[in-house]
């Protein structure tokens, strides 16, 4: 059976993600303790038995949740199953950086320092409550384009898809008036459900731009070697290895949207029909059975779960 490995975004933070991790294979404490290191603090301490709103913080929820997603590769590389088993790695915004470095093009270290360095580049690009997002339940990708740029013309502000997750499910992002406008015609349009997300920013969208510019930056003094399977990368929707394209698809994805429902579809078209979820929660595992019908998931956030993913690769 053919499978990808995927890896989760901001959403799926939890106090204690990891912990039995890292107490049951030394591989997964040192993931924690190698991050920690790399960013001079211990980020593990928040990860463990911190305050939930400090780690939602988009500065440490990024390093945190690819730090839990690296601990549960490790602990699947200590049960005998490496990234080498996979035939593509994904990952979902942040998760990204997370399946780049699974896929060792880029080192745990670095990975770090580069979702630290996002997270806070994502946080000052737009101030606290101007800018929103709202995920758009029961309205296809084209729908929900056209109702954003009437609610963009209409506030004269900024609105636009930022992450296109399954066939009936779409994140809008930009300016807070824009987006609640967003709302309001989805549900004249039939919505099932539009919610307002509680975001600290307006991931995705082109107000992101000073972010992206700092990536930019970031991400030139940072080594990126071939990934050792290929990435399906975000903005693309299907599979690269060539690490120039990587580096600058990484920045192109802050302001970009999120191709998703893309991504699991040209996956899936490539004959794959497995996808293991590590790290943290549950979403994408949802996400993909949406996506690719008959395909299986699996999740790898604990070690009851690493050894019984294991034990289904032998």
């Amino acid at each position: 059976m053919s499978r990808a490995f995927i890896f989760p975004g901001q959403g799926a933070q939890t106090i204690g993600m990891g912990r039995a991790l890292a107490e049951t294979y030394p591989a997964a404490r040192a993931v924690f303790d190698e991050v920690d290191a790399a960013l001079d603090e211990k980020l593990s301490a928040l990860i463990w038995d911190g305050d939930i709103a400090e780690l939602t913080l988009t500065q440490n929820a990024q390093p945190a949740l690819m730090a839990t997603s690296m601990a549960s590769m490790a602990a699947l590389e200590a049960e005998g199953v490496g990234v080498t088993s996979a035939f593509y790695v994904a990952g979902h915004s942040l998760g990204e950086y997370s399946a780049l470095c699974a896929a060792g093009a880029i080192s745990l270290a670095d990975t770090a320092r580069l979702l630290r360095a996002r997270g806070q580049a994502m946080q000052q690009a737009v101030p606290v409550g101007e800018g929103a997002m709202a995920a758009l339940l029961g309205l296809d990708l084209e729908t929900v384009q056209s109702l954003a740029k009437a609610a963009a013309q209409e506030t004269q502000a900024t609105c636009q898809p930022a992450n296109d997750n399954d066939p009936a499910q779409v994140v809008v992002s930009g300016n807070k008036a824009a987006v609640e406008r967003a709302v309001e015609l989805a549900k004249e349009a039939g919505a099932k459900r539009a919610v307002m997300l509680p975001v600290s920013a307006p991931f995705h969208c082109e107000l992101m731009g000073p972010a992206a510019a700092a990536m930019d930056e970031a991400l030139s003094h940072v080594a990126i070697a071939p990934p050792k399977v290929p990435l399906v990368a975000n903005v693309l929707g299907q599979g690269t290895s060539d690490p120039a394209a990587i580096r600058s698809l990484l920045v192109e994805q802050v302001t970009g949207m999120v191709r998703w429902r893309e991504s699991i579809e040209w996956t899936a078209r490539q004959g794959v029909t497995e996808f293991w979820e590590i790290g943290a929660g549950k979403a994408l595992s949802g996400m993909v059975r949406r996506i690719a019908k008959g395909a299986a998931t699996r999740t790898v956030g604990t070690p009851d779960e690493a050894k019984a993913a294991a034990d289904s690769a032998r």
